[in-house]
């Protein structure tokens, strides 16, 4: 079954009695216990399984590729139940420019688990292969990174992990399994905020962890997801799955978009340089089309003039909304660095930039217009 057909039909049968061609909504807190006794299978409350849940984490899990997925409240528990997973004094490897939430996450929740990490440049798997420790246990690859869309190599990071006896987590938030197969490449996990383009909508807040193999590593994340508790609504999960349905055609058409929009931005006066692994003068193309299929939605870019000027161009927009999230139908930007804080190595002339479903020709009248 290929990829826009399992997005449509993975799963509804779970939970699904009736055969309903669309799933209902359980939003039950309780389930009654057969008089016989409750078995591990059943339902017995909801935080700890709830068939909205089950049949989203089914359908993710699929699309990437993985044996089993938790899905989460948000894309930070998302990353959190993975660290959350490691021993205390455990060593990680992270991008220096990882999304500014998970760099928060590292260095003050979790230095309270003794948990020791090396933000680095992983553009060149010897640079991550200097950074391994004896106690390194886990690597932490985003690519394209936000938001300076550097690229990793991740059959050789995970190869290098491998070699190593490491784990390896990928945050395919940006690409989506639309457009990158993190699992296929070797990594051994797979995260997600599926507020992003999972929902598609900016309407959910959610993450996922998929894992390649259903082994141990994969239950500690299930145990911190069910007794942690920080996990989704039966609603967020129906209204998952029903976006998950679209997210090949909608990635489809981020990624025509975005090209576009990229290729305008690359030739226009007022931009000093873009960073767009779809651009064949991008710093990471090679590697980003060997490891992707279609180049994603985001596009970063810098501007000629002063971190002033750039937060002027973001207010005088019309039709892009400022907003710091991505992935929806609509088209999104904001000065990224304003929205960073301390640690952050984003230049202050960046504006980062998601591209909507709207018609392109729209997106660079009003790109026009705020550019000047």
């Amino acid at each position: 079954m290929r990829f826009e057909t399992k997005a449509i039909h993975a799963g509804l049968d779970i939970g699904n009695p009736t055969k309903a061609i669309i799933p209902p909504i359980s939003p039950s807190t309780i389930y009654e216990i057969d008089a016989e006794g409750r078995k591990e299978s059943d339902f017995h409350y909801t935080r700890l399984g709830n068939p909205n849940r089950l049949q989203f984490e089914y359908v993710a899990a699929a699309l990437e590729g993985g044996e089993t997925a938790s899905a989460f409240s948000s894309g930070i528990a998302a990353g959190m139940a993975i660290l959350q997973s490691m021993d205390p004094g455990d060593h990680i490897i992270i991008p220096e420019d990882v999304y500014s939430g998970n760099r928060r996450m590292v260095q003050t929740i979790m230095t309270g688990w003794k948990l020791e990490s090396s933000f680095i440049n992983m553009t060149d798997p010897d640079t991550i292969a200097a950074h391994i420790k004896p106690n390194t246990r886990l690597i932490w690859i985003e690519t394209p990174s936000n938001p300076l869309m550097r690229i990793t190599d991740i059959a050789a990071t995970a190869a290098l992990a491998k070699s190593h006896g490491l784990l390896t987590v990928v945050d395919n938030t940006w690409p989506t399994p639309v457009n990158q197969q993190p699992l296929e490449l070797g990594a051994d996990l797979v995260l997600h905020s599926t507020s992003k383009y999972f929902g598609g909508h900016s309407d959910i807040l959610g993450g996922i962890v998929i894992s390649k193999k259903d082994d141990d590593f994969a239950e500690k994340v299930r145990i911190i997801q069910r007794f942690g508790g920080a996990v989704p609504s039966p609603q967020d999960c129906w209204m998952l799955s029903r976006s998950t349905r679209t997210l090949a055609y909608r990635m489809k058409g981020h990624n025509e978009n975005a090209g576009i929009i990229a290729r305008y931005l690359e030739s226009h006066k007022k931009v000093a340089e873009v960073y767009y692994p779809g651009l064949e003068s991008f710093a990471g193309y090679d590697i980003a089309k060997k490891q992707m299929t279609g180049f994603g939605g985001m596009i970063s870019f810098l501007i000629k003039g002063s971190k002033e000027e750039a937060v002027k161009i973001v207010g005088r927009s019309k039709l892009i909304k400022r907003a710091t999230s991505l992935g929806g139908v609509e088209s999104t930007w904001e000065h990224r660095q304003s929205s960073e804080g301390e640690g952050s190595i984003t230049p202050d002339d960046l504006i980062r930039l998601s591209v909507g479903l709207e018609h392109p020709q729209d997106i660079i009248d009003d790109l026009e217009e705020a550019l000047g």
